[in-house]
């Protein structure tokens, strides 16, 4: 469990308390520090998942925390960033709290919806058609660059540009989740077969010898009534006549 993919996911995990630490902490380096932390960590989450193919090591572990811990590191970063452009909003142009809260509430939505979606796939053996596509890819590229820089806010022309690609990462978003929910609902809309009542062994095993039990009763009636009417028809018939009792003529 403990190979050099899954340490990396789990050093991505560890990483997020640094990572809140450091853009609460009241200076313009921990800005940079932050948002370096931030990059770093999604550089873990691409190299995992190569290095975990490349090397053979794939595991049960890493296939839950992997995307567990990416989604926990955007999912935080972007509720940070709501929080201090919508305190700051005055210090921006108007609305600007709006241009970060509402992508970010997209984002997450679709993390919630394409999650459980790949749930519900795996479960009736079709995950693979739920695969991560090339919308996907470019959709999480952007969407870490345009964190990053909204993390770093160096100046304004950087915020801008950041919240220009985060709203691209938007549209992106919507169309991956629509693709994939595309996909899950063809496999919904199919009639599912109707199951029929299944039946324990322990009920038929029991069902059987009852009706064993049944049979064998019956047979010994029908047995027992023969002989009774064999031994009556023997007392009811008239006894012959014994050769010492016959007169001599």
């Amino acid at each position: 469990m403990y190979n050099l993919p899954n340490l990396l996911t789990i050093l991505r995990v560890a990483l997020i308390p640094v990572f809140v630490g450091l853009f609460y902490y009241p200076t313009t380096k921990t800005n940079f520090m932050a948002a370096v932390v931030f990059v770093i960590a999604a550089l873990t989450d691409l190299l995992d998942g190569y290095l975990a193919r490349k090397l053979k090591q794939t595991t049960k572990f890493g296939a839950f925390l992997d995307p567990v811990a990416d989604k926990i590191m955007v999912c935080t970063a972007l509720v940070l960033i709501v929080e201090y452009y919508s305190v700051h909003v005055n210090e921006f142009f108007p609305h600007m709290n709006l241009l970060v809260s509402i992508p970010a509430m997209v984002i997450i939505a679709r993390e919630i919806v394409v999650s459980a979606l790949r749930e519900w796939m795996a479960e009736i053996g079709q995950r693979a058609q739920v695969a991560v596509n090339w919308v996907g890819k470019w959709k999480t590229a952007i969407q870490m660059a345009a964190i990053a820089l909204l993390i770093y806010r160096h100046n304004e022309p950087m915020i801008y540009a950041a919240v220009g690609l985060l709203c691209v990462a938007t549209v992106l978003t919507i169309w991956s989740m629509v693709v994939y929910l595309k996909v899950g609902l063809s496999h919904m809309s199919e009639e599912a077969p109707v199951k029929e009542p299944q039946v324990t062994a322990t009920v038929v095993a029991k069902s059987s010898s009852q009706d064993a039990q049944v049979s064998d009763a019956a047979a010994a009636d029908t047995a027992d009534g023969k002989n009774d009417s064999l031994a009556s028809s023997q007392q009811d018939a008239p006894s012959e006549p014994k050769a010492d009792n016959v007169p001599k003529v």
